[in-house]
């Protein structure tokens, strides 16, 4: 079948006074009903950048240089503000890092999820305040009816991801973008929130782009993964595929780089930092952290998808052959 969401070959700039910052430089990934896919890299890698331009939601200075973002066969890029504005939270919703600063501080939690309710099919202001507070219940908030009337700075760091969780899918969206929504959360929420997750993809067959650095969740979530470092995708792997065998140097690398109780060895950082978006040259931008590079790589230009197996490619001259301990 055909993806639900497509994205082809997309690049993004934030044209800043320091200079050109290449975001996003040919991100290509599909999304299919019911799917998890986890979009994986460390800071800066581009994987916000990527739900913000699906959503038409990059701010200022960021624009979207070329690509297509295709949406049941429609490309996003290329419709008005007034279908964006009606995409947004009906059919692909985001849920964002850090809940505190995405919910308005002046705003009752209650007037906020109201609104996307009145937005988008005309409910009245009582029937919408009835429908919020049965969100705040099945996401696990107590009091639901005075959570309604409770501000943000109110709640605890778990609280609000709940409630941010409950705005995202209030209209039961085909795709949710869920960016580290369990990062600024101890084990036990976390847990709980994963559970809510699997909950929306089992009984609503929803598709869920998983944003996140932690390779404890993909593991557990996780479909399909894609390994994403500066701006580009340098590996996709089925979840057993990616933790049997990494291929990318870097995708070994942080996973050689995660503690385990069943491995003594120490262990093995991966050195040096990403490199400069503003300075991207034609190389794998992997090259200056690399311990596989050899003469092909310093003097190729940067390598495109070659596939290892059914399901597995990747972007290396001299992918890691050896599986993972």
């Amino acid at each position: 079948m055909p993806p639900l969401l497509e994205v082809r070959d997309l690049h993004a700039h934030f044209f800043a006074r320091e200079g050109v910052v290449k975001a996003l430089n040919g991100v290509n990934l599909a999304l299919h009903e019911g799917e998890v896919l986890g979009l994986l890299g460390e800071s800066g890698a581009g994987k916000t950048v990527t739900a913000l331009s699906i959503m038409g939601l990059l701010p200022y200075p960021g624009k979207v240089i070329s690509g297509s973002i295709f949406y049941r066969g429609r490309d996003l890029l290329t419709v008005g503000e007034g279908v964006m504005r009606e995409t947004r939270g009906k059919e692909i919703a985001i849920a964002f890092q850090d809940p505190v600063t995405a919910l308005n501080p002046r705003l009752t939690i209650g007037a906020q999820i109201q609104e996307m309710f009145r937005a988008h099919t005309g409910m009245s202001k009582k029937d919408a305040r009835q429908a919020g507070i049965g969100l705040l219940r099945d996401v696990g908030l107590p009091d639901a009816e005075r959570m309604m009337d409770s501000y943000v700075f109110q709640l605890s760091g778990g609280m609000a991801q709940r409630v941010m969780l409950a705005i995202a899918t209030s209209l039961r969206p085909s795709v949710l973008l869920a960016d580290e929504l369990t990062s600024n959360l101890d084990v036990t929420l976390q847990a709980d929130m994963l559970q809510r997750l699997r909950k929306l993809r089992d009984e609503r067959g929803m598709a869920i782009v998983l944003i996140t650095h932690d390779l404890g969740v993909l593991a557990q979530m996780a479909d399909r993964i894609l390994v994403m470092y500066a701006g580009r995708i340098v590996e996709e792997a089925s979840v057993r595929q990616f933790y049997r065998r990494p291929a990318h140097p870097y995708s070994y690398g942080m996973l050689k780089a995660i503690p385990r109780l069943d491995r003594e060895d120490r262990l093995l950082p991966i050195p040096g930092m990403p490199p400069d978006l503003r300075d991207l040259k034609d190389e794998c931008p992997f090259l200056a952290r690399c311990f596989k590079a050899t003469v092909a790589c310093r003097t190729q230009p940067t390598p495109r998808f070659a596939p290892l197996e059914e399901g597995h490619y990747v972007a290396c001259y001299n992918p890691v052959e050896a599986r993972a301990d």
